[in-house]
């Protein structure tokens, strides 16, 4: 049986070229991954950041630390941790 992550949260830049999706595993840990895509490319969203086999415990540690590792999406969430 093929075990896949759920993702919880997806943020895009506003142009649509990268995001990051905050996810859980079927183990219900957590972890997110930065991708990009290019419009140019059928192929789809790839993974660029690295960040995919870092565990936490909770959605908001995964978050938390997507944050601090990401420079654009700090950029663009509010104080609230929403997108503006």
């Amino acid at each position: 049986m093929a075990h896949e992550n759920k993702v919880l949260r997806s943020i895009e830049t506003p142009d649509g070229g990268r995001c990051v999706d905050i996810f859980v595993r079927p183990d219900a840990t957590f972890g997110f991954e930065e991708f990009r895509r290019d419009s140019e490319d059928v192929r789809g969203w790839f993974p660029i950041g690295n960040h995919g086999a870092r565990i936490f415990g909770t959605e908001e540690g995964a978050f938390s630390e997507a944050r601090s590792k990401v420079p654009w999406l700090e950029d663009i969430m509010g104080d609230a941790g929403q997108p503006d």
